[in-house]
């Protein structure tokens, strides 16, 4: 089932549509109940500021609970992602002072909580990605997309980025964190990582449960070749177990394990 809602009338002049003038913030529903709410909320409001938009004094916590109760769950959708944009509308005044506009498109059934199915990868050299502040959050990236017509043109389900460093950033759609012994090693946001609550959420729960030992690291490309298992956290599609990079196959049977003990925190 997809799902789609415009705050106004929609135009096809509004900047995200002629410069990616937006950012987008993911939403989880799980069993008919906003998960993750306010980690997400204060995620949009610092994105938000970092592309100093103009934040509505009605965009409160509150404001987006009831509008995906009204929108999302009472339509009858128990799981999925709410993907959520927010975009400068055209109008004669200064950037800054714009009023915004708000589009989101729900896809479900999508259990986010759970191990999708698992992806083959590599490495793309002939792009980077950046490390500066705006690199952590969601905008328009030519990168992603020439990214993801690479990977569909050589039978790929993703790629891994480097920053100019040369060192693992991040994948098109979300974060690595790759398990060897008892640690789990993920790029910091620094090195160019998406900044990411369903993450934050996973390795919170895997440090208090002391499941594992948790370690942002900078991390060379040979990194992922070292790895016993790995995942991809992705905010807006999920979580996907790394079956192959290149030659190297990977298990994914502790993850899984890990993921599901944190799933079933939720119920």
């Amino acid at each position: 089932m997809k799902l789609s809602f415009y705050s106004d009338t929609a135009e096809l002049n509004n900047r995200a549509f002629l410069y990616g003038d937006s950012v987008r913030v993911s939403f989880f529903v799980h069993h008919s109940k906003i998960v993750l709410a306010e980690e997400c909320y204060f995620f949009l409001m610092a994105s938000m500021r970092k592309m100093r938009m103009a934040i509505p004094l009605s965009y409160t916590l509150e404001f987006f609970q009831n509008l995906f109760a009204e929108k999302v769950i009472e339509a009858g959708i128990s799981d999925g992602v709410i993907n959520f944009h927010v975009y400068r509308n055209s109008q004669e005044s200064l950037l800054s002072k714009r009023e915004i506009s708000f589009y989101f498109e729900v896809d479900s059934p999508r259990n986010i909580l759970e191990m999708q199915r698992a992806f083959e990868i590599d490495l793309i050299k002939e792009i980077n990605v950046n490390t500066n502040v705006l690199s952590g959050i969601h905008v328009h990236s030519p990168e992603n997309i020439y990214a993801e017509v690479y990977a569909a043109d050589n039978e790929l389900d993703d790629v891994i980025f480097l920053n100019p460093n040369k060192r693992i950033a991040r994948t098109t759609i979300g974060n690595l964190l790759f398990l060897t012994g008892n640690t789990i090693k993920i790029p910091k946001q620094s090195e160019g990582a998406f900044v990411s609550p369903l993450m934050e959420s996973f390795v919170t729960f895997v440090h208090q449960n002391k499941l594992a030992v948790i370690e942002e690291a900078e991390l060379i490309a040979f990194e992922s070749q070292k790895a016993e298992e790995i995942i991809i956290i992705s905010d807006e599609k999920g979580i996907f177990p790394v079956m192959k990079i290149r030659n190297k196959t990977f298990e994914k049977t502790r993850f899984t394990d890990i993921v599901s003990a944190w799933s079933a925190s939720f119920a």
